[in-house]
């Protein structure tokens, strides 16, 4: 379920590099990124040479457009990020490791300098991420560790273009720019449902104007069709998360917890196959997901980045789709306490 992990990856590397709980974990963090920075090559460059393979050539022109688009259109942030592209020979840029406590859905935390509190800690090894997964786990914890495509310094570095951001259509590259981008352009200190909401806000109508913008109804169609399908996902994973607390805040014992824990997870697999076979026509994009082990830190992971989502494209509508005037009054939301915060966003009536 490729879509939504994604969706973790825009600051993954700002904990990383924003501070440390030890030598080692600051170590793995600058040396991953170095390298990734040292291999970068210019696309316009790219594009010309003789020797670039056809297919990577189409596919750095697309992203090219799609760039100029970012800013052009969609006001994002004019600067050298995604510019530049690195083949990093691997399947994940990154891995997240999350973590929550057996009978609750309130996610672990890593605190950095800079960039605050987040509900992950990212890795450029695999193994690293795999190790401090097991570590948590034997403190008793849920854990979930999941590759993520690409990943943001919000400004601090010029981002690349990734080998693992080129995997699927240009529809999915368009996303993946417009929403590490919208990171650049704003970002509030320890607020990760606020800021991946936002983003995801930016990405999906920016990609709908980008796709209507190419002419392309087919895409749109297509594009459409998946966020509807990923607001069933996120709704199903909502209903049980809901089910789950309950469960958690009653007064069972440890051992009719974990039954019930699993019961109802049963239930979440049990209702995921009715909506696959019924409102999607057989559609099996989210099976992995679904597959592999559910737990709190999965859920919590999968859910935090969604649930502020329309209302900010709420306050995108009331803007009159007016990019400039929607950050500004995204930025003055953005400048409040929470859990003020949230409450204006739910509560905006107006785009001022």
């Amino acid at each position: 379920m490729k879509r939504v992990f994604r969706l973790f990856a825009a600051v993954i590397l700002a904990s990383a590099v924003g501070g440390c709980t030890s030598i080692s974990y600051y170590a793995q963090s600058l040396e991953g990124h170095v390298r990734i920075m040292a291999a970068r090559e210019d696309v316009g460059k790219l594009i010309e040479a003789p020797s670039t393979p056809a297919a990577l050539r189409t596919r750095l022109t697309s992203a090219s457009a799609i760039r100029r688009f970012a800013t052009d259109e969609l006001a994002l942030p004019e600067n050298s990020s995604y510019r530049s592209y690195v083949d990093i020979h691997r399947d994940a840029v990154t891995w997240a490791v999350f973590a929550a406590p057996q009978f609750s859905l309130t996610p672990t935390t890593w605190c950095f300098p800079v960039f605050g509190c987040v509900p992950y800690r990212g890795y450029f090894d695999r193994k690293s991420a795999t190790e401090s997964a097991a570590a948590l786990h034997e403190r008793g914890l849920d854990v979930y560790v999941s590759g993520v495509t690409a990943y943001s310094t919000l400004g601090w570095s010029s981002d690349p273009l990734l080998s693992t951001m080129l995997r699927q259509d240009d529809t999915y590259l368009a996303s993946l720019i417009f929403h590490e981008l919208a990171h650049q352009r704003l970002y509030v200190n320890g607020d990760s449902a606020f800021n991946e909401a936002f983003a995801v806000s930016v990405e999906t109508t920016g990609t709908r104007k980008w796709l209507r913008a190419a002419g392309d109804r087919a895409g749109l169609r297509r594009y459409e069709a998946g966020r509807r399908r990923s607001a069933d996902f996120l709704g199903l994973v909502s209903k049980t998360r809901d089910e789950l607390r309950q469960v958690y805040q009653s007064s069972r014992s440890p051992e009719e917890m974990a039954a019930e824990k699993a019961a109802t997870l049963d239930r979440l697999r049990m209702r995921y196959r009715q909506t696959r076979d019924k409102r999607w026509a057989g559609y099996r994009g989210y099976d992995a997901w679904f597959d592999a082990p559910i737990n709190n830190a999965k859920l919590a992971a999968t859910s935090v980045y969604g649930e502020q989502v329309p209302a900010f494209i709420r306050l995108f509508d009331l803007c009159s789709g007016d990019y400039p005037r929607f950050y500004a009054s995204v930025r003055r939301i953005a400048d409040l306490h929470e859990p003020a915060r949230a409450e204006a966003l739910k509560a905006a009536a107006t785009c001022d």
